[in-house]
């Protein structure tokens, strides 16, 4: 029996009607602000995506040539299908724009717990718009994506860090521009390392320093309030104090849009975050669980010189992404999934050639009308017709039979309760829909 590859899911109905759950609730969260939904090819240009991320990227990629000779490659990620997009039409587009996309991407690493080869993605991004304000109002939306799931503060937390201050730091230690990214990667998995590991890979950039700014750093990423921030930056040995200062006046604007908005139990400060990827600018941010193995549920910031750099066009812009793997994993340990339950309308019982294409007539009626119904494809006995509505989960039957047909009438049944009425045949559209719409039932 041919199997499915590794890395890849197969949904069946009750997986497939949890994976819809995941994006209705994604879509319901992300309407309440604003924000219009687009979607790009599954495959793109190769080139989309060195030239975002290098060549380094590529062995991270479903990547081939197709029969035209054109090298391409199954979407890792959104970003830079997004950024060619807008680009092509920026112009036109009114400011901000506020886009959302829900989409699966491809990624050839190692399949593991909370990491697939294939995944659904959410993403958001806000592009044309300079300053905190838009910031806050992603984080937002990620706090209030995570809550519409059923989480807690208890249970998740934003972490909030700064490039920016990252970039001012790292010049004052003379780490050179073209290293500084590089060094970036080397702290964002201090956490994972042991600190002679980390010392070592910082080695070559700091030389006999490297005891001491790895100390520094440690206070710095040690770091969870603004007053904490502010100090430690005074006492730096910063020189561009006063691009310092500016960055700083935009942690305080950040940080108090964020506690109008009644957000201050949901996030806090953390320079540790820095997010790997070259292309990032200014604030960064990830969710994480907090009440388990601390596994990372989004994350995304700015990357206000990206659309430049693949377009030729400046445009200020962040996001986020969230994958479903883990955020389906942990919504399962918490029992936040809803229980997948078969459930159907209305089951049509009939017993004759007369009373079934009766049926027929008012099914295909029903259904127009947009009500679910099913029935039985063969001709069948009343008890089999009936085990199936059951089997089904059906919450109403309609029996058609010669008495009810003689009479002009279809009796109706409640499947739970098993009571039953006679509904004249000339109002069961109406009849049906009080019931099913407004919970209806005859004394």
């Amino acid at each position: 029996m041919i199997q499915s590859l590794p890395g890849f899911r197969e949904f069946y109905p009750a997986e497939c009607s949890l994976r819809n759950h995941i994006f209705r609730v994604w879509r319901g969260a992300v309407a309440a602000y604003g924000f219009v939904e687009y979607d790009t090819p599954l495959l793109e240009p190769l080139e989309l995506f060195t030239e975002k991320s290098g060549d380094e990227i590529v062995s991270q990629l479903f990547n081939f040539e197709d029969k035209g000779g054109r090298a391409v490659a199954l979407r890792p990620e959104m970003t830079p299908s997004l950024v060619r997009l807008v680009g092509a039409r920026v112009n036109s587009l009114r400011r901000p724009i506020k886009w959302f996309s829900i989409g699966e991407q491809f990624r050839f690493e190692r399949p593991q717990k909370g990491r697939l080869r294939s995944f659904y993605q959410f993403n958001a991004d806000i592009l044309g718009v300079e300053g905190p304000g838009a910031d806050a109002e992603a984080i937002a939306l990620l706090i209030h994506i995570l809550c519409a799931f059923g989480f807690k503060a208890e249970d998740f937390q934003l972490r909030l860090s700064d490039r920016d201050l990252w970039m001012y730091y790292l010049e004052a230690w003379s780490i050179a521009e073209e290293d500084r990214i590089a060094v970036l990667g080397i702290i964002d998995k201090m956490a994972r390392r042991d600190r002679e590991e980390t010392a070592k890979n910082l080695k070559p950039f700091l030389a006999d320093a490297v005891d001491d700014f790895l100390s520094e750093v440690e206070g710095l990423v040690a770091i969870r309030s603004l007053a904490e921030l502010e100090a430690f930056m005074q006492k730096a040995r910063l020189q561009k104090r006063d691009l310092i200062e500016e960055r700083l006046a935009t942690w305080r604007e950040l940080l108090a849009t964020l506690s109008a908005m009644g957000l201050d139990p949901y996030f806090h400060i953390d320079l540790s975050i820095v997010r790997g990827l070259a292309y990032y600018t200014g604030f960064v941010f990830e969710a994480f669980e907090v009440s388990g193995e601390s596994r990372a549920l989004a994350g995304g910031g700015r990357y206000d010189t990206l659309m430049e750099k693949i377009t030729g066009q400046a445009l200020p812009a962040l996001g986020f992404a969230m994958g479903d793997v883990t955020l389906i994993d942990l919504l399962s340990e918490k029992g936040l999934l809803p229980k997948y339950v078969e459930a159907l309308d209305v089951y049509v019982v009939t017993s004759g050639e007369e009373p079934r294409n009766a049926a027929l007539k008012d099914i295909a009626a029903l259904r127009a009308q947009g009500v679910q119904v099913e029935y039985a494809l063969k001709p069948a006995g009343f008890n089999k017709q009936f085990k199936q509505a059951d089997q089904l989960g059906a919450r109403y039957a309609l029996i058609y039979g010669e008495e009810e047909l003689a009479r002009g009438e279809v009796t109706i049944r409640d499947c739970s309760k098993k009571a039953s009425f006679a509904c004249p045949h000339k109002d069961l559209g109406n009849v049906l829909k009080a019931i099913l719409e407004e919970g209806y039932w005859p004394e």
